[in-house]
């Protein structure tokens, strides 16, 4: 007897993939009337005259057209904004999710004949959830190298993979999310180098630039021939405008170029757009409450080393990853009075069995980070 597909369950068994079935949405926590510390947002608004303007601007925007050549301006400002180098070009994403989606696609290749290898994306643990999300919704395989000590980076655990392996891509968040740390310089060029000997693409995503103390965009513009293969990919989400989704890709003109032809037709809003080149217009704002995040962060960083029970991880973003004292599920306890007492954070325990006790704080404005710690102490 044929199955009965006129029922709910029975037509998503049919039409919906096994492995999307088995998988969890991401989840965004609700946040209605606490203190938001668990997305890595920039918390500070704009300044009163500048939403008037930006206001005056969003409506002359000609919402009845698609998106025009001002896209092509934002991406100049862009380029401008970051000096990229002689040679690169940069493609745009509804964020970097996107950009992670379209790299996995864009790279998914049929296995090669010669070597057997399939395609592969390669990256530490724990990192960022959506590269493999990305690489496994696009039939991908990914394979995720444990961090060493104090989450730095393993060089010969991921010198082993690239070469056993010869991944598709390699990712390397610099800093690294959720652990908030910046890599060791040298590791990094040695990994770039072997993915470069392997064929393999690395893109350095660099979403927490504007608070952290370097960026390998310095070591590409001094020696751009031997860094082909590397995509440098930011955000305008943690430089303040996380609510209008723009993220952006740079490398050689050539491999953007190829990327760029799985990119969707405007997938830049015109609304977006427009709030994205006014920002620029206006850097030295954003620019001024990322140094106050720097200056907050290291508030807070000395205020955690008074606190007993606990550890705080170094940070060059705008989040501190902090390690709790106690049963294996202490870092849920503390996330639940936590918020009970109006703060909200993020519970990453549960990520990656090296993150053990270990809650994710965004940095916040001062008031925000005094009611945090206030919190925290009657707590703990």
């Amino acid at each position: 007897m044929a199955q009965d597909f006129k029922t709910i369950s029975n037509l998503i068994k049919r039409r919906i993939r096994e492995d999307v079935r088995s998988m969890h949405a991401y989840a965004i926590q609700d946040s209605h009337g606490l203190v938001k510390l668990d997305a890595m947002e920039n918390p500070h608004r704009l300044p009163s005259d500048l939403q008037a303007e930006l206001g005056r601007r969003l409506g002359a925007v000609a919402l009845n057209r698609y998106p025009d050549a001002r896209v092509d301006d934002l991406r100049r400002a862009l380029a401008d904004y970051v000096q990229m180098p002689v040679g690169y070009d940069l493609m745009l994403g509804n964020g970097s999710d996107e950009l992670i989606a379209l790299l996995a696609m864009a790279c998914d290749v049929a296995c090669d004949a010669s070597t057997g290898f399939k395609p592969v994306i390669l990256a530490p643990e724990p990192g960022f959830v959506m590269y493999a999300v990305s690489a496994r919704l696009q039939g991908l395989d990914f394979v995720g190298v444990p961090l060493a000590q104090d989450f730095e980076l393993d060089p010969v655990a991921m010198l082993e993979a690239i070469a056993k392996l010869q991944p598709a891509i390699v990712y390397l968040a610099y800093p690294n999310n959720p652990t908030a740390n910046l890599w060791d310089a040298d590791a990094m060029k040695t990994i770039v180098a072997a993915a470069r000997e392997a064929g393999s693409l690395v893109v350095i995503d660099e979403a927490y630039q504007p608070f952290s103390s370097r960026t390998f965009l310095d070591v590409i513009a001094a020696n751009p021939g031997e860094h082909t293969h590397v995509l440098l990919m930011r955000t305008l989400s943690k430089f303040g405008l996380a609510g209008v989704r723009i993220g952006y890709l740079m490398g050689c003109t050539e491999l953007i170029a190829q990327i760029n032809k799985v990119r969707p037709p405007y997938n830049i809003s015109v609304l977006n757009t427009e709030c994205a080149l006014f920002a620029l217009e206006h850097a030295a704002v954003f620019a001024a409450q990322a140094a106050d995040i720097v200056i907050q962060r290291a508030r807070l960083q000395q205020a955690f080393t008074g606190i007993k029970g606990i550890k705080a991880y170094p940070s060059d973003a705008n989040m501190i990853l902090v390690r709790f004292d106690g049963a294996q599920n202490r870092a849920q306890t503390v996330f639940e009075s936590l918020k009970a007492r109006g703060v909200l954070v993020k519970n990453v325990s549960k990520m990656h069995p090296l993150l053990s006790n270990c809650l994710r704080i965004t940095v916040g404005t001062a008031d925000e980070n005094m009611l945090l710690l206030a919190a925290l102490q009657e707590t703990l």
